[in-house]
C-alpha cells in the first residue's frame, strides 16, 4: 500500500510504546487517541488513514478491556447487549457520515462537553461514589443518548470513553466503577463498527496498525486491573486530567495558543 509509512525499528517502537500507554490511560479514562493520533500523523500517516487505523489499534484495547470486565462480573452482558447494539449502530451512522461532512462544525462544541465533564468530576466529588436514582428512563438513555455518543465516535472521537462514564453516573445513576465498565463495551462496540466502515472504504493501515493493537492490548489489560483495583480513587482523577489535556490540545490545534503570545 503506497501510503503505509516505512516501518523502521525505531517507528515500530514508538507505536508499540504510544499504543501501549493510550491503551492504559483509555481504559481507565478516555482520551487515549490523544496519544495514538498524533503519533500516527508524526509517522507521516494521512489524517483519514490514521483515524482509521487508529480505529483498529483503539477496538482491540476496548475489546480487552471488555472481556477483563466481564470475567470479573463488573458488567452483565444481558443487562447491556441492547446498549451495545444501540451503540454499533449510532457509530456506523456517524462514521459514514463523516466521509461526507466536514467535523470543525464540533470544533467548538467538543472543547465545551469537555470541559463540562472535567469539572463534574472535580467539583462534585462524591458523583459516581455510590448508586444513584436515574434521572433519565431507560429508553430515553439507550435509544437516544448511547447511540448519540457512537454516533460522535465514529464522526470524531476523542473522549468517548469519558462520554459513556459521564452518561452512566450523571444520567443513570451508576456508580462510577460500573459506569466505566460499562463504557469499555459501549466504547468497543463504536470502535468495530465504526472500524467496520473504515475498512470497507479501505482506509486502514493494517501494518502499521498491527504493530499498535500489540501495545493497546498489554496496556488496556494493565488498565483494566487497575480499574478494579484502584477504583473511583484512580478513575475520577485521570477523567478530569484527561479531559482538560484534550481541550488543550484542541486549543493548540487550532492555533489559539500561539495566538494569544
Amino acid at each position: 500500500m503506497g501510503i503505509e509509512p516505512s516501518l523502521h525499528p525505531d517507528l515500530l517502537l514508538l507505536l508499540f510504546g504510544a499504543a501501549g500507554l493510550a491503551g492504559f490511560v483509555d481504559t481507565l479514562a478516555g482520551g487515549g487517541g490523544l496519544i495514538t493520533l498524533p503519533v500516527l500523523l508524526l509517522a507521516q500517516v494521512p489524517p483519514v488513514h490514521a483515524l482509521a487505523t487508529n480505529k483498529l489499534q483503539g477496538s482491540f484495547g476496548t475489546l480487552t478491556a471488555s472481556l477483563n470486565m466481564l470475567h470479573r462480573d463488573l458488567v452483565n452482558w444481558c443487562e447491556i447487549r441492547g446498549l451495545f447494539f444501540w451503540a454499533l449502530l449510532g457509530a456506523a451512522l456517524g462514521t459514514v457520515a463523516v466521509q461526507f461532512l466536514h467535523p470543525e462544525v464540533l470544533d467548538v462544541l467538543v472543547p465545551l462537553v469537555l470541559l463540562a465533564i472535567g469539572l463534574y468530576f472535580l467539583l462534585a466529588p462524591q458523583a459516581g461514589a455510590v448508586e444513584r436514582r436515574p434521572r433519565l428512563g431507560e429508553a430515553v438513555y439507550s435509544k437516544g443518548v448511547v447511540p448519540l455518543i457512537g454516533a460522535y465516535d465514529g464522526f470524531f472521537g476523542p473522549g468517548t470513553g469519558s462520554f459513556f462514564a459521564l452518561a452512566g453516573v450523571a444520567l443513570r445513576g451508576q456508580p462510577l466503577v460500573a459506569a466505566t465498565a460499562r463504557a469499555k463495551l459501549l466504547n468497543f462496540a463504536s470502535n468495530a463498527a465504526s472500524l467496520a466502515v473504515f475498512a470497507l472504504g479501505g482506509k486502514v493501515l493494517w501494518l502499521a496498525g498491527g504493530v499498535m493493537v500489540l501495545g493497546q492490548v498489554l496496556g488496556a489489560w494493565a488498565g483494566s486491573h487497575m480499574v478494579v483495583r484502584g477504583g473511583a480513587r484512580l478513575i475520577r482523577p485521570l477523567i478530569v486530567f484527561m479531559c482538560f489535556a484534550m481541550i488543550v490540545r484542541y486549543v493548540w490545534q487550532k492555533g489559539l495558543i500561539a495566538a494569544w503570545f
